[in-house]
């Protein structure tokens, strides 16, 4: 019954905001923002505490500051993702603004695939729209959550993008593999991984755990494997594009620890430079000694 209240909730507000003139919807997003900043429930709270991580020496108030923006950024994403069905090719492509292009369609062109690694950071939705409408095959992995009515909602919102959207299950890897063979972009968001088989790194010189599967797939496949940084502009998104080095030797284990641990660090320089834009609302470091504030 919550599942389904959740659902019903999700798709009035998906009406609503397409419904909605731009500024007025955007507006409403963002006060709905300022109001989880002042009620500062456990997402808010969780917020501040992983900026606060990203920002050590950043005033009290600096900080008060940084996470209204944050949260503002986050509804903006939402807001973007209700009203993104409705915005045309050239909108998409008008917007969007890339470093390093040359990483993804080299290696597109060369008939290599490609790995895209990336953080929960922007509007990478909006990234990959970029992308498909350049006729580039984009495949990703999206883990089946409740409620289905909501998951199957954003399945058929990604594939109607011309994403391919694989489950997230212990074949998954194999077939990433296959379309990498066949020349295709793959994208794997890759900034939390809290399961006994995520990797241990250092990130904002605390202890983070991260997925293996980007690293994995390159060095099973020897497709080029590069980071994305997406970050907010007045008018759209900002792509950072920047190559992963993959080790020649040692043992596999070794190797991807590696090569996560570049991956984080391309991360940590993205998000030091505009932490606000970073919506990750959820625990990401693995210590006990440090607690949301109140």
């Amino acid at each position: 019954m919550k599942d389904n209240l959740t659902a019903y909730l999700y798709f009035a507000g998906w009406r609503l905001v397409r419904w909605l003139p731009e500024k007025t919807a955007y507006k409403l997003a963002y006060r709905i923002a300022d109001y989880l900043v002042k009620k500062n429930g456990k997402s808010t709270k969780r917020l501040r505490a992983n900026l606060e991580r990203t920002q050590p020496i950043m005033t009290s108030l600096n900080l008060d500051l940084l996470v209204i923006d944050g949260m503002r950024s986050y509804m903006r994403y939402w807001c973007d993702t209700f009203r993104f069905p409705d915005w045309s090719a050239d909108r998409v492509a008008a917007t969007v603004t890339v470093t390093n292009e040359h990483l993804l369609l080299d290696a597109i062109e060369a008939k290599k695939g490609v790995i895209v690694a990336l953080p929960h950071a922007g509007n990478w939705d909006h990234a990959g729209a970029y992308f498909c409408a350049k006729g580039i095959p984009l495949v990703t992995v999206a883990e089946r959550l409740k409620p289905e009515k909501l998951f199957l909602k954003f399945l058929a919102y990604r594939q109607a993008m011309g994403m391919e959207v694989l489950p997230l299950d212990g074949r998954v890897i194999g077939t990433l593999a296959q379309r990498l063979r066949q020349g295709a972009l793959v994208a794997l968001v890759a900034d939390r991984d809290l399961s006994a088989s995520g990797i241990d790194v250092d990130f904002f010189n605390a202890r983070a755990r991260m997925p293996a599967g980007p690293a994995l797939l390159a060095l099973k496949t020897q497709a080029p494997l590069i980071t994305a940084f997406v970050s907010y502009t007045e008018t759209g998104i900002h792509i950072e594009f920047r190559s992963v080095t993959i080790p020649n030797v040692g043992e596999e284990g070794a190797k991807v620890q590696e090569i996560v641990q570049i991956t984080a660090k391309h991360f940590q320089d993205g998000i030091s430079q505009t932490p606000q834009d970073w919506h990750m609302l959820q625990r990401i470091w693995i210590d006990s000694d440090f607690r949301e504030r109140t």
